[in-house]
């Protein structure tokens, strides 16, 4: 382990909480111990939330590290990581925080570690500000299952934001050694399928928001489909869109907010899908995000994109902190970029 601790920015780029997440994982895996002041500094609530603390103390029990500052809404924290050690781990946010978030803190350690382990998430697992389940359990997960780890994962239940309620377990069978991925063609489309689902609201929401998408994707009546929730805690509704090709499958997704118009939800999904259907590119703005820091701990990999979001350099920043590792970002086209991950 060493003894150097790295300094982070926590208002660094778009200042939120994935600066602590990615330095969380980061740590994690490389037993390097880090300090990080100013945590969400530019948010509207600044400092840490359930979620985030929800984070700090998984990442904590997994490799018994010694911790100062988790308190909710403290401005910093001091991390310093034991060895991670796989097992059978239950973590309930308590609120609608995201729980997709708290599995990406303690993926990327747990994927490499000596045991396997089972995981079990209770919170949101619907929300927009954050990779909703059907993101993680068909665009993300199979990308880190080609890399070596064998990742299942199983919705139980949704829990929509405010409510919360929702849960889902993820077992994680390890590797000794990441793979590298190249993920630059997307290859030939084999499946669209647009899902509306709502839970404790009129079926009329889901009905618009269908009827938008039928009309701008023009895609065939058989890859829509409407889902009612039966067992979520609240009400919410979400709209999500998968694409499934030869390289990769992508998934995006709306949500359905108090005072907007289900039309304006389903306007904006489908401005995003046929952004990425006409960028040719395989791999969407989220994704490339969350695929930075596994493709960083393989030592290497690449892939095509759309213009990075905030989140996304602002990622890039952290990760050169914990390791030695040359990003390139580069413009081959207006909607086309291309990430590349190599050793120093």
């Amino acid at each position: 382990m060493g003894a150097m601790m790295i300094t982070i920015d926590g208002s660094l780029g778009e200042g939120g909480g994935q600066i602590l997440r990615s330095s969380l994982a980061l740590s994690l895996v490389t037993g390097k111990s880090f300090r990080i002041e100013r945590i969400r500094s530019k948010r509207e609530k600044p400092g840490l939330l359930r979620q985030h603390l929800t984070a700090v103390h998984a990442a904590a029990e997994i490799s018994r590290a010694r911790v100062e500052g988790a308190e909710f809404g403290s401005g910093q924290l001091t991390f310093t990581p034991g060895p991670v050690a796989g097992g059978a781990y239950h973590w309930s946010i308590g609120t609608a925080g995201s729980t997709t978030l708290v599995l990406q803190t303690v993926l990327p350690a747990l994927m490499v570690a000596a045991e396997e382990s089972e995981i079990v998430l209770e919170g949101g697992t619907h929300d927009q500000h954050a990779p909703p389940y059907e993101f993680l359990a068909h665009a993300f997960i199979p990308v880190i299952n080609r890399m070596g780890p064998k990742l299942e994962s199983r919705l139980e239940r949704h829990g929509f934001y405010p409510a919360g309620g929702g849960r889902f377990t993820t077992a994680i069978r390890p590797t000794q050694k990441l793979a590298k991925v190249d993920l630059l063609e997307r290859g030939d489309i084999i499946r669209k399928e647009a899902v509306a689902v709502v839970s404790r609201l009129p079926g009329r929401i889901a009905e618009t928001e269908i009827g938008v998408l039928k009309s701008q994707l023009s895609w065939e009546d058989e890859c829509f489909a409407i889902q009612e929730v039966k067992n979520s805690p609240g009400p919410g509704n979400v709209l999500t869109c998968l694409i499934e090709s030869q390289c990769i499958t992508e998934v995006f997704t709306g949500f359905g907010e108090r005072g907007v118009p289900a039309s304006r939800v389903a306007t904006l999904l489908s401005d995003e899908v046929r952004e990425y259907l006409s960028s040719g590119v395989p791999v969407g703005r989220h994704l490339a995000d969350q695929l930075m820091i596994p493709l960083a701990l393989a030592g290497g990999g690449s892939f095509r994109t759309l213009p990075l979001t905030r989140h996304s350099t602002t990622n890039i920043e952290v990760i050169k902190k914990f390791l030695d590792v040359e990003i390139t970002v580069t413009e081959e086209d207006r909607l086309i970029w291309c990430v590349d991950i190599t050793h120093k």
